[in-house]
């Protein structure tokens, strides 16, 4: 039996629930959780707010721990080693995004938390290729967020072939924004951070800002006119885009990471003259999440959070949804 916290309601309380996973697949492994970070994604799935969770919910897909059991057939992984598990928890292996290595744009891909129990757990079981071996020297305890949050952010720098020469900002700094910021400045960019909240400023340069603008400031938008190469938006509220897409020099790129709750309102023709970009993506395959976690430890990048037991997960929740978490949260059995 696994033992986990599980909501049995839309927003509801979440409470000691134990399951029986049934045998082990051939292709699966099975986790020893140690640490769990919580995601914005695992609130919204919480509250059912995208209309697919089911009941009993166990939330968690940024999953630290080690293996404690596998298939017969998985080769790559052994039981005791240390590892990491995200938002997906299997592919199809045989689609055109699969064979190609865009794992993570597999159609039939498995949410580690959508038909299945996440990581809010003692355990929780995985198809072995989703899952990612922890590189020795990166802090298990802070390592967690870096498997949804840190990937989210990581990704468009590989996917957009990001030079290093590039101008990148980042709009918003919390649970996204603050690792965003430490992975473009380590890539080499000139980083800008955006931010409404003039107290974030000096935490901002710390992560690895060589600028900071005021998000309230219309006149300091409008002098950052044709500056940045890429724009990252971590946030999920609505901004006045437009003015956004302004500071975006020629063939830029304003790149979705945060889901605005707003229809977007651009207006074409300046992308058009300039031959702008607006894209999003999500998180990245198994071999991209390894890279990430190369480069994290090679230029020591690690996720700032705040520390709750298993068994205060309902606390946690409750930090993440008043917006004061300080910048993830992650719970440790």
């Amino acid at each position: 039996m696994i033992k986990a916290y599980a909501a049995f309601e839309a927003g509801g309380k979440l409470q000691p629930f134990e399951y029986n996973p049934g045998p082990l697949g051939d292709h699966d492994v099975e986790i020893a959780v140690e640490h769990c970070g919580i995601c914005h994604s695992d609130l919204s799935m919480l509250h059912n707010d995208w209309g697919i969770t089911q009941y009993p919910f166990v939330p968690g897909h940024e999953i630290i721990g080690t293996i404690s059991a596998k298939g017969t057939h998985v080769h790559n992984l052994s039981v005791g080693q240390r590892v990491g598990l995200g938002w997906h928890a299997g592919y199809c292996m045989t689609c055109h995004s699969c064979l190609s290595g865009d794992h993570n744009l597999c159609a039939q891909s498995e949410s580690t938390i959508v038909g299945r129990h996440g990581g809010f757990a003692d355990k929780v079981r995985a198809k072995a290729v989703s899952v990612v071996a922890l590189p020795d020297n990166l802090n298990a305890k802070t390592a967690g967020p870096l498997f949804c949050g840190g990937i989210t952010v990581f990704n468009p720098l590989v996917q957009y072939n990001i030079p290093s020469t590039a101008k990148v900002a980042v709009i918003g700094i919390g649970g996204l924004g603050h690792l965003a910021l430490q992975f473009a400045s380590a890539w080499g960019c000139h980083v800008t951070a955006f931010t409404s909240s003039a107290d974030k400023q000096k935490e901002a340069m710390s992560l690895g800002a060589h600028a900071v603008l005021n998000t309230k400031n219309p006149d300091e938008l409008a002098v950052a006119a044709n500056r940045f190469d890429l724009i990252l938006v971590t946030v999920n509220v609505k901004l006045d885009w437009n003015a956004y897409l302004a500071t975006l020099r020629p063939k830029g790129r304003l790149h979705f990471l945060g889901v605005p709750l707003q229809p977007l309102d651009l207006n074409v023709f300046p992308m058009i003259a300039n031959q702008r970009d607006v894209s999003g993506s999500p998180v990245g395959s198994p071999a991209t999440i390894a890279t990430m976690l190369q480069f994290a430890q090679q230029h020591k990048i690690e996720p700032v959070i705040e520390s709750f037991r298993m068994d205060q997960v309902n606390d946690a929740f409750a930090k993440l949804a008043s917006g004061s978490a300080k910048y993830r949260i992650v719970l440790h059995n």
